[in-house]
């Protein structure tokens, strides 16, 4: 898929879509990093219309009663492992804390999500040779 060919990426919560496994949803669920320190929370999951895949996750950090949060775009390629309660990240706190500044208005501009994949150092999803990682939580229609 080239850039001029991919979907739009939405969140799950603005479509008519949910997870395939409810059971599995990660929405809510504590994010650490590399060593085992929190993050914040799983706020959104960002899904590639077309191809109905998750590729970014939306993380809430800090704040006070929902002010002062700020908010980071994970790509799923960070993810190593999932459990109960917990999102695994292959990053360092540092790292998501200098990640691309989100912006409300930059979320449907593709240079912004090209831009976060740089920042990270994975291979954007509609690059050559892109192979999905083993995120389980495809979407699925009502």
């Amino acid at each position: 898929m080239t850039s001029t060919e991919r979907s739009k990426l939405v969140r799950l919560q603005d479509t008519d879509k949910t997870i395939a496994a409810t059971d599995s949803d990660i929405r809510g669920h504590r994010v650490l990093d590399k060593d085992g320190n929190d993050l914040g929370k799983v706020d959104a999951l960002l899904i590639d219309e077309r191809e109905e895949k998750v590729r970014f996750f939306e993380v809430a950090t800090g704040g006070f009663l929902g002010i002062g949060k700020s908010k980071s775009f994970i790509p799923v390629d960070a993810i190593t492992h999932i459990d109960d309660k917990d999102v695994h990240l292959n990053l360092l706190t540092d790292n998501v804390a200098g990640s691309p500044a989100y912006d409300p208005d930059l979320v449907e501009d593709s240079v912004f999500f090209h831009d976060t994949y740089g920042y990270y150092g994975f291979l954007p999803y509609w690059g050559m040779g892109y192979v999905y990682p083993p995120y389980p939580y495809y979407t699925d229609r009502h």
